[in-house]
This record gives C-alpha cells, structure tokens and sequence, in this order.
C-alpha cells in the first residue's frame, strides 16, 4: 500500500484556522447560552408555581416580579374596558378583556380578565361578569413591551377600541387614567360569575430553546472543515 504524505500548504492553512477556531468559538457559545436559557426556563417555571404574594408598587418590584402571582384588592372600572384582540387555543376568535381595577392608593392596575368571544364584545351580554365592589384579584405580573412587538401587528386603534398588543400608557390616555401602574396582571382562572370573561388564558410568551442544535451544528461545521483540510492535503507517497 502506497504511503500517505501529509502536505500543509500555506494558503489553505491560513484560510481553515480561522473558520475552525470560528466555528468552535460559536459552538461553545452556544453550549453557555443553553445553560442560561435553560436557567431561565427554570426560573420562570418556578415564579409561575410559587405562592401568590402582594402585587408590586414599583416599577423594579415588577421586575423583579415578572411572571409571579400577585394578589391586589380594587374596584373594577367596567365602563373602561380595552378590546385586545386574541385567538383562543382553540382557534375561536375574539378579545382578552382588559379592564382597570382601582386601588385603595388611587392608582388603576390593568387586569387582563381573561378572553371572550367576539359576538360577546357587548357587556350587557355577559352583564353576570360585570362585578362590581372591591375584589380580591389574583394574577401574574406581566410587563408590557416597549413598543410593537413586531412589525406584522396593526397598529392599535384607541378611538375604536381595537388593540392588538399591550401598550399601557395608550390604554390609560384611552381611558383617561391618570395614574396607571407600570404592569398589568393575567387574572387567574378563578370563574367569573356567567363564565364570562374566561380567566387564566393569557398566554406567557415561550422562550425558543434551540441552541443545542446550533452548538451541534457549530461543531460539525468545525469538524467538516477539518475533514476537508486533511483531504486536500494528503498526497500519495513516491
């Protein structure tokens, strides 16, 4: 059998290091970016099944907050509901209701009681889920995004009442609000009286965990490219 010389040439050398050392590079990037990401998932896991405690009063104690139940005690402003459009899981078409609860300290929290179907748009259709009095509600902090979370939304349409993502200082101007807490709460999935809202459908964004697939794709590519240099590199002996 014919030996085998292995003949590294300059130029392709200076061309493969790179992207090998590139490619590993990414690889173990994203290797840490699953660990935080899974980190995170975890996190957020445990904030959703941990006790509910006293709604926050800060912007930062939301933060800190974000995606833990709270409770708060208020009175619903029914005449100041806000239409955010929704498609239940079910692929049913309507609203998740968002309605203003007042606190004791003067300050309105934006409760997102839950979805309704677009033919029950009309309170006085569902007039048993018009509750009235202080209440005592439960939900997950949520904060708002900074702006429109992408650009295949409509923008939000606050004269009539159609809104297609979250935007609470439009929401309070729309309602003529004052003082407007800096999150919102997804109520619990505590019945309302006529079934209607359908609480505890709020949809918590997922968080994509596909960086294992990249980290393995990142290596392979390194690997490949070493494959390719050592065979075009080798050369029959004399």
């Amino acid at each position: 059998m014919p030996a085998i010389n292995f003949q590294p040439r300059l130029v392709p050398t200076l061309f493969a290091v790179p992207i090998v050392l590139l490619c590993l590079g990414l690889g173990v990037w994203q290797v840490q970016r699953l660990f935080w990401k899974e980190g995170l998932i975890a996190e957020r896991a445990a904030a959703t099944k941990a006790a509910p405690v006293p709604a926050p009063r800060t912007l930062a104690d939301a933060r800190k907050l974000e995606f833990r139940a709270v409770t708060l005690d208020g009175v619903f402003l029914n005449d100041r509901e806000i239409y955010l459009h929704a498609i239940a899981p079910s692929g049913r078409e309507g609203y998740q209701i968002l309605t203003p609860l007042m606190v004791a300290e003067g300050e309105a929290v934006f409760i997102d009681r839950g979805f309704i179907p677009t033919e029950l748009r009309d309170p006085e259709k569902r007039e048993a889920g018009q509750l009235s009095g202080t209440q005592h509600v439960t939900g997950v902090v949520r904060l708002p995004p900074s702006g429109k979370p992408n650009l295949f939304l409509p923008a939000n349409d606050a004269p009539r009442n159609h809104w297609f993502w979250v935007d609470l200082r439009a929401m309070a101007a729309a309602d003529r609000l004052e003082k407007v807490a800096p999150y919102y709460l997804d109520a619990d999935a505590t019945q309302n009286p006529g079934g209607w809202p359908k609480g505890g459908t709020g949809l918590l964004p997922e968080l994509p965990n596909h960086h294992l697939q990249y980290a393995i794709t990142w290596f392979a590519l390194a690997a490949a490219m070493v494959v390719i240099y050592v065979l075009y590199h080798r050369r029959p002996g004399a």
